[in-house]
């Protein structure tokens, strides 16, 4: 099999925006309809991998329709406080990760079993609040909005903690793309009105301070919003925002490797480059307003 490591060459704005964004700007509020507690099926089989079109396989497994929301994650928060699964430390939540094998490889670091910082409660573009002493909610106004500012700790032990798992870069490929070779999950073009991305002009942007904000789940469902019509984006398995919005961590731990590999693009990269082949990576410690996730389970 072979696998394709590309080299992104847009810096930081693969990873945060191009201008800063007034986090108290007014943003607009819209439900979109989608109901991020549902699973798409996906059916075993071959599918086209990879913009050079490898033929790769998997097995059947499920996977969630919309990246995890901030009010998930914040239900999460509170469970997994409650019985011990994360801690308080300081202005930090951390969890426990049984750590990676070392290979001892050229730039290779070592992670450890222990804890490991999973959302820090302190950083201005967090979207989790406590809500009393020791329970958490979501920011007004990001209830329905993809959880960012998350490690991939963080994405890692939310799916663990219900028996799921963060899906491999075959597995989110495969549910973005169908069974044809497609660039993006709804076809072979893209206009404004199907993801969020910089400069998409979509209600999110904050002009004022020439930055992006998140979308809610689902918004580019084909409904019109105050006049703001939207293309229905769904992929082939009827997943959304699958490019756009946000970079989405997947789960493969590659050998001799520390990164942690990322899909799909995000309210602040260019239109080429919410293509479904492009990848970026970080440490798995590294969070970002521009990050989120979702997750996957088997069948």
């Amino acid at each position: 099999m072979k696998r394709l490591f590309l080299s992104l060459s847009l810096i930081a704005v693969l990873l945060t925006a191009c201008q800063p964004v007034d986090l108290n700007a007014p943003m607009p509020i819209y439900e979109t309809g989608i109901d991020p507690d549902t699973w798409a099926q996906i059916p075993a089989g071959e599918f086209y991998f990879g913009q050079h079109e490898d033929v790769e396989s998997t097995a059947a497994y499920e996977i969630m329709i919309t990246d995890v929301t901030t009010a998930q994650y914040a239900d999460f928060l509170n469970a997994a406080l409650a019985d011990g699964y994360v801690k308080l430390d300081g202005e930090q939540i951390v969890g426990f990760y049984p750590g990676d094998e070392f290979h001892g490889v050229k730039h290779e670091e070592r992670i450890e079993a222990g804890d490991w910082l999973f959302i820090p409660l302190d950083d201005p573009s967090q979207r989790i609040v406590f809500t009393s002493k020791i329970t958490f909610g979501a920011k007004e106004g990001y209830e329905n909005h993809p959880m960012t500012t998350v490690t991939w700790f963080g994405a890692w032990g939310y799916c663990k903690y219900y028996g799921w798992h963060l899906p491999t870069e075959m597995e989110w490929e495969k549910a973005a793309r169908g069974d044809d070779n497609r660039p993006f999950p709804w076809g072979d073009e893209i206009k404004r009105e199907n993801a969020n991305f910089y400069s998409s002009r979509d209600p999110f942007e904050d002009m004022s301070s020439f930055g992006s904000r998140t979308s809610p789940v689902g918004f580019y469902n084909g409904k019109n919003y105050d006049g703001y019509q939207t293309l229905d984006s769904a992929s082939p398995y009827g997943l959304y925002d699958m490019a756009g919005n946000v970079w989405q961590w997947t789960g493969d731990v590659y050998e001799g490797m520390h990164y942690r590999f990322m899909r799909g693009g995000s309210k602040d990269t260019y239109d080429m480059d919410l293509r479904l082949w492009v990848r970026n990576n970080a440490t798995p410690t590294y969070y970002s307003p521009g990050v989120g996730f979702r997750c996957a389970r088997d069948k």
